[in-house]
């Protein structure tokens, strides 16, 4: 009888794999800095020639970049591709923020289904902690950005890659459209009190493991904020017509 021969994977491929497995699961994150080449040889029990080849084998792949003495990091770049021309035609175009709302309502509810569903006790702290930062910004802009960052502890609880890379993909789409967002809201007295107790409702949906819950609690949210842009837009609409009349003295 002939046997075949067992190939063993090489040591570099394996490492190799499971660096890309960690960036593909969001434990290694865009911009993100490994640690040294020692530690992390020790981590995984490898030669460091074995991690060597492993990293260069990922740069080449356009997955990591290192740096002439300051280490190596996972790309930036990686979600750029897909993000800067929506940033563009955000930026030329106000009618796509509604677009961009009936997006999120089906992602960021389908999100928060999963994340009540399948979030572990570890993310449900990590949300709790984002929902925090969220309440200790002050400015407008760093609100949005610890409200990006409660959405990507979400995405990260619902435990699927796709729904992950999607956010990070996104996140400076995301980031312009709450800033906007939040400048709206903050022009209604009420406004933005309403918006904080439905992300505080989303949460407690999410950490009751309340997957129905969880995304009626979002698609509200997310409604509520499409019925405060359009009533002040349309505020507005009304002001600049009057604006007008008054200065052709009709």
């Amino acid at each position: 009888m002939a046997y075949s021969k067992i190939n063993q994977p090489k040591i570099s491929d394996v490492i190799m794999g499971q660096l890309e497995q960690m960036i593909l699961e969001g434990s290694l994150q865009p911009g993100q800095k490994l640690p040294p080449e020692r530690e992390l040889a020790l981590q995984f029990e490898v030669s460091r020639p074995s991690l060597r080849e492993a990293i260069q084998k990922l740069e080449a792949k356009g997955l990591l970049l290192r740096r002439q003495g300051g280490g190596t990091y996972v790309k930036e770049q990686l979600w750029q591709s897909l993000a800067d021309p929506i940033v563009e035609l955000m930026n030329s175009d106000s009618e796509s923020q509604y677009d961009l709302l009936e997006f999120r309502h089906a992602t960021e509810g389908m999100m928060a289904y999963f994340a009540a569903l399948r979030g572990t006790d570890a993310d449900m702290q990590n949300i709790k902690r984002m929902i925090m930062e969220v309440d200790a910004a002050a400015e407008i802009d760093l609100q949005a950005e610890a409200i990006v960052r409660f959405y990507r502890a979400i995405a990260e609880a619902s435990h699927n890659v796709a729904m992950l890379h999607l956010v990070l993909s996104l996140s400076p789409v995301l980031h312009k459209n709450v800033a906007q967002n939040l400048e709206l809201l903050n022009r209604r007295e009420e406004a933005s009190a309403m918006a904080n107790d439905h992300r505080l409702a989303l949460l407690a949906a999410i950490v009751r493991r309340d997957p129905e819950a969880a995304r009626e609690a979002s698609n509200e949210h997310l409604s509520y904020i499409e019925e405060v842009m359009l009533s002040v837009r349309e505020e507005d609409s009304r002001l600049q017509r009057s604006l007008r009349r008054l200065k052709s003295g009709v």
